[in-house]
C-alpha cells in the first residue's frame, strides 16, 4: 500500500461534502447488489465512473449478468433511461434520431434517438457496424447530436454503459480505437462465485429482482453530487504521478499505441470519485494504483512481441504501475 497526504483545502468550485456523497453511493450500492451479487468491485468503479461523468464498457461472455448490471444501474437513479440493443443493421438514425417532414405543417419536427437520455444502454455494441458505433462519438465526448447543421444538447447527467461480447466471438466488430478512448473505464464482470450463483437461483426462481428495485436517488442529485465530485483535490505531486503512467505506457516496448490525453484527464476525474467514495477530500497513489486497469488496459494495443508472449493489456499497464515511483507525503 502506498502513502497518501491529507489536504486541507479544495481547487475551487463547490466544496466536496464526501460524507454525501458515499451515503448515497452506499444506497446506490446496496440496490444495485440485490440483483448482481458478489461483484463489490465491478460495482465500485461502475459508481466511479458515474460520479465521474464518464462512460462504462462492459465486455465479458454472453450471461454473466452485463445487461443486468446496467440495467440495475438505471433503476437504483430515478432518471431517463433508453436502451439500444445494437444489431448489424442499426443505422446511426436508429440511434441519434432523425427529422420527419409533416406534409400538413409543411415543415420537419426532429423525432430525438433513444440517445436523448441521462443513462444509455448500449447492448452489445461490438454487433453493430463501425458506422453505427460512431453515431456516439459525438454524444459521448462533446454531450451533444448534430443532425442536419443543427446541434442538440443532451442532460446531465449524460451515461453510456456499453456492454461487450469478446472480439474473438461470433458476429462482432472490433470497437474502433477512437470509440474505445471515450469509455473512461472497461471492467469485466466475471462469473459468481459458487454461493452467490446459488443464492442467484433462489433469487431469480419466482421473479426478478430488477422487478423490486426502487429508485435511491435522482438525475438532479447525482448532478450535483458530480460537481461535489470536481472539487476533490489532486495534488501537484499526483498529476504528475499520473502523467508518468500515462506516458510510461507511450514508451513502452511492450505496447504499440499507448494512452491519449484524453486518458490522463480521465483518470484524473475518477481519481477524484474514487477517493470520494472513500469519504477523502483528496486524491492518493492507491486511488491511481486501483484504476490504472479499468481507466487504461481497453485504450492500448499491445505490440506483436508482446502478442507473441501473450500478454494481456491488463497485465503489461500492471507491470508498468508496479516499475513506476510512488511519489511521497507532500
Amino acid at each position: 500500500m502506498s502513502l497518501g497526504t491529507h489536504h486541507g483545502g479544495h481547487e475551487g468550485g463547490v466544496q466536496a461534502n464526501v460524507g454525501e456523497i458515499v451515503t448515497v453511493a452506499d444506497r446506490v450500492r446496496g440496490a444495485i447488489e440485490t440483483v448482481i451479487e458478489g461483484k463489490p468491485e465491478v460495482l465500485r468503479v461502475a459508481l466511479t465512473v458515474l460520479l465521474a461523468e464518464g462512460h462504462l464498457l462492459i465486455e465479458d461472455v454472453p450471461g454473466v449478468g452485463k445487461t443486468m448490471l446496467g440495467k440495475a444501474l438505471g433503476r437504483a437513479v430515478d432518471c431517463s433511461v433508453q436502451r439500444i440493443q445494437f444489431t448489424p443493421d442499426l443505422l446511426p438514425s436508429d440511434i441519434t434520431g432523425v427529422n420527419v417532414y409533416h406534409q400538413d405543417r409543411h415543415e420537419f419536427e426532429f423525432n430525438p434517438g433513444p440517445v436523448f437520455a441521462n443513462i444509455v444502454l448500449g447492448d452489445e455494441i461490438n454487433r453493430a457496424s463501425p458506422k453505427t458505433q460512431a453515431a456516439l462519438l459525438e454524444c459521448m465526448e462533446e454531450r451533444q447530436v448534430s443532425t442536419d447543421g443543427q446541434s442538440r444538447t443532451l442532460e446531465r447527467p449524460f451515461m453510456v454503459v456499453a456492454t461487450q461480447n469478446p472480439s474473438d466471438m461470433e458476429g462482432t466488430y472490433a470497437l474502433p480505437e477512437a470509440q474505445r478512448d471515450r469509455f473512461m473505464a472497461r471492467v469485466s464482470v466475471g462469473y459468481p462465485a459458487p454461493q452467490a450463483e446459488l443464492d442467484m437461483i433462489d433469487a431469480h426462481s419466482a421473479h426478478s429482482p430488477l422487478d423490486a428495485l426502487a429508485p435511491v436517488t435522482n438525475a438532479a442529485h447525482v448532478r450535483d453530487l458530480a460537481d461535489q465530485v470536481r472539487s476533490v483535490h489532486v495534488a501537484p505531486g499526483m498529476r504528475r504521478y499520473i502523467v508518468d503512467l500515462v506516458n510510461s505506457t507511450r514508451t513502452s516496448p511492450e505496447l504499440r499505441l499507448g494512452a491519449s490525453p484524453r486518458a490522463t484527464l480521465h483518470l484524473v476525474r475518477a481519481a477524484r470519485a474514487y477517493a470520494a467514495l472513500d469519504g477523502r477530500h483528496y486524491v492518493v497513489p492507491d486511488d491511481i494504483q486501483a484504476l490504472a486497469v479499468p481507466v487504461l488496459a481497453h485504450r492500448l494495443l499491445p505490440s506483436p512481441e508482446a502478442g507473441m508472449e501473450r500478454l494481456s493489456a491488463e497485465q503489461i499497464v500492471a507491470k508498468l504501475v508496479s516499475r513506476l515511483p510512488v511519489p511521497g507525503p507532500q
